[in-house]
């Protein structure tokens, strides 16, 4: 009989910095920075990443130029990049800088299995789901910690850091609530921030159509054992439409110091912007507006010894001011709705090995506060708003207690990891709830891969789901928590000229909240607790890498596609969002050098939504009408040559109106060019 064998050199232990960039790892964690060019390319933003930072470990590690042997990070404890059985979509920074995108939101747009419902252009405001989930069933991370924002998931993406500031978005597809505890309820982005690499300056500028621009400044720097980054954007627009235009500016800082012991790292980032609002939240009032700030601040000490330790604390606040009326409001008209959110957090993740494989433990601690004037219940001393000559007079809190267990186990061709989280939230008679999740892998051959996992999930009403009550919305204080199920299964490939995956996903979801209405003239929208709701799909991704194979000036192409069929255990609601999923998304890319230092990448993205909204002509409902399908192209011309790079791109090459939201007018073509200039310096 075959003995059994454990492979301890894949035991060797990582600790969670940052995802990985394929779609199924997460990523590598070594301490020493190492650059890996397997394949010089640049492909679609849906597609896994061939070139690797990795910061080595004082463990034992295999150091071969082979990816599928490199210990990466996948959910709370380390795990050989090949053994990961999830899938995760990267966005790298040399594909940040080669697509026709300037916001994040641009960006996750090229993923299929991401659905980004934009109501204001350059990301100004978006709602982020994943596969058939909600926006608020999406957890927004930065840098690893956790910013999203309790007030609603419309605020998810108001970051204190600009694109050009931005090393790489990482989309974990599927539940991540044993990971990152309640909210990652269908999926996780992580943006992770650029590193100090050298002493520099930088500099970019860009403009275009509807007097756009966009201007960014930033400096890093070594000090001793300290790396600093330091910087600043602005953006501004007249606006695509009537009442579109925007401003935002932002600022973040950033340091990393690092001992024998282990890394000690701060950011402190700020933004504030003010857009016009047309249609945004009802298109009986499209003369809409809205101003938010937002300021978030961690600090984070990853440790490097036996026992991996790596304690968090971090804060976030957000304001805001909305606006029914920008100008001329109506006589019942009294006063706009403010909000202010605090949220404070701390957590402990440790992790070890050994004979018989890896654990990882951990807690966490998450106090959310609300203030406003029109969310939460009554205060008995009303607060002054900050900068604002009104106060706030109602106002809630929760506090959430989550525990994290992990075991994982290599044995020959298999790996197995099993965990769960166990979730305790404040004012609620939930008590303790546990949610467990297990993920299994099979190497078939040298270049495939079968995978298989079960995860369990849960999401919390908002403070707008509670309370919220305007023209058009009544809020609902006896709602649960949505609660799921999901079964993921599927292979991977992992050739060198062709590369992908197939995957098909079941879930069960119980509770699930939807604002809804119970027939089309009614013009009030409630949150409710759907009986149930079953999404079932399956994505697929086809990589051909040509040039690293057959030459530079070939190109690199790939097609991305997902389906998804919800399907509601209830049937006699109108929905706004859960049930206006995007059933078939295409994604089609291709990437070609055409002479030296001269790039043209090139996007075809097909969208197919259920579901149907209220059509309003001149601020009135004239019937219930379905989603119309739409292709978008996209395409960006780029030079790049030593310390400088310049482009020119258009948006929506084909200028195709469409929906993504209700009655939100969307931009036609977008023109837009600019430069930016980089210099280094010595210490």
């Amino acid at each position: 009989m075959k003995s059994v064998k454990f492979k301890h050199d894949a035991q060797s232990v990582l600790t969670f910095r940052k995802w990985g960039r394929k779609n199924y790892s997460l990523f590598l964690a070594l301490r020493k920075t190492v650059l890996i060019g397997v394949l010089s390319v640049v492909y679609f933003l849906s597609t896994p990443v061939i070139s690797l930072a990795i910061e080595q470990d004082t463990s034992e590690v295999k150091m071969e130029y082979d990816l599928d042997e490199i210990e990466v990070s996948a959910q709370r404890s380390p795990v050989i990049y090949s053994q990961v059985a999830r899938i995760l979509s990267v966005i790298e920074r040399k594909e940040i800088e080669a697509v026709a995108a300037q916001s994040v939101q641009d960006l996750l747009e090229y993923i299929a299995g991401v659905d980004v419902r934009q109501r204001g252009a350059e990301g100004v405001q978006a709602d982020v789901s994943i596969r058939g989930g909600t926006f608020d069933q999406t957890l927004i991370l930065l840098n690893g910690i956790n910013i999203t924002d309790p007030q609603t998931g419309h605020h998810n993406l108001n970051l204190p850091v600009s694109l050009a500031q931005i090393e790489r978005i990482e989309v974990l597809e599927g539940p991540a609530a044993r990971v990152y505890g309640p909210n990652a309820f269908s999926g996780a982005i992580n943006i992770v921030t650029r590193q100090v690499q050298k002493n520099s300056l930088s500099v970019a500028a860009s403009g275009g159509s509807f007097g756009y621009f966009d201007g960014n400044l930033a400096v890093t720097m070594k000090t001793g054992k300290v790396n600093h980054l330091l910087a600043f954007n602005g953006k501004r627009s007249d606006g695509y439409t009537t009442n579109t235009d925007f401003k935002e500016i932002n600022g973040y800082y950033s340091n990393e110091l690092e001992t024998e012991s282990g890394k000690l790292k701060f950011q402190l980032g700020a933004s504030e912007k003010g857009f016009g609002a047309n249609s945004f939240y009802t298109p009986k009032y499209p003369n809409q507006y809205e101003a938010t700030k937002t300021l978030f601040t961690s600090v984070k000490w990853e440790g490097n010894g036996t026992m991996h330790i790596t304690p968090v604390v971090y804060y976030r606040r957000h304001q805001d001011r909305f606006e029914l009326f920008r100008s001329d409001p109506a006589s019942w008209y009294s006063e706009h709705n403010y909000h202010l959110t605090n949220v404070y957090g701390a957590s402990v993740n440790s992790w070890f090995k050994w004979g018989w494989g890896r654990t990882a433990f951990g807690v966490e601690y998450r106090s959310e506060n609300i203030l406003s004037n029109v969310l939460g219940v009554p205060m008995a001393e009303p607060k002054d708003v900050p900068g604002e000559d009104v106060q706030f007079t109602k106002s809630d809190n929760r506090n959430i207690f989550s525990g994290f267990l992990e075991h994982a186990v290599y044995l020959n061709d298999w790996t197995v990891t099993a965990g769960l989280m166990a979730n305790s939230i404040s004012n609620s008679n939930l008590g303790l709830n546990v949610f467990p999740g297990v993920e299994v892998s099979y190497q078939l051959l040298d270049h495939a891969k079968l995978f298989a996992s079960y995860n369990t999930s849960l999401r919390m009403p908002s403070f707008t789901d509670l309370y919220y009550q305007g023209p058009t919305n009544i809020g609902n204080p006896d709602l649960k928590p949505e609660k799921s199920a999901t079964l993921e299964g599927g292979v991977k490939f992992n050739g060198s000229v062709f590369r992908g995956h197939l995957v098909t996903f079941y879930r069960h979801g119980t509770d699930i909240i939807d604002w809804v209405k119970t027939d089309e003239n009614d013009e009030v929208w409630q949150p409710q607790n759907l009986t149930e709701i079953n999404s079932v799909g399956f994505e697929g991704q086809a990589q051909l890498l040509l040039r690293s194979n057959y030459g530079k000036y070939y190109p690199n192409l790939q097609a991305s596609y997902l389906y998804n069929n919800v399907e509601k255990g209830a049937s006699d609601f109108i929905s706004n969002y859960v049930l206006d999923n995007l059933k078939h998304k295409l994604v089609i890319s291709a990437n070609q050098q055409i002479i030296r230092r001269l790039f043209f990448d090139l996007k075809f993205v097909f969208q197919d939504r259920e579901g149907s909204y209220t059509k309003f002509e001149d601020t009135a409902p004239v019937g219930e009408v379905p989603y119309d399908p739409f292709w978008l192209v996209d395409g960006k011309l780029s030079y790049k040559s030593k310390g400088m790079s310049l482009f020119a791109s258009v948006n929506n090459i084909f200028n195709v109106s469409y929906n993504d939201i209700g009655n939100v007018i969307q931009p036609g073509r977008w023109f837009k060019a600019g430069i930016s200039w980089e210099l280094a310096f010595d210490n």
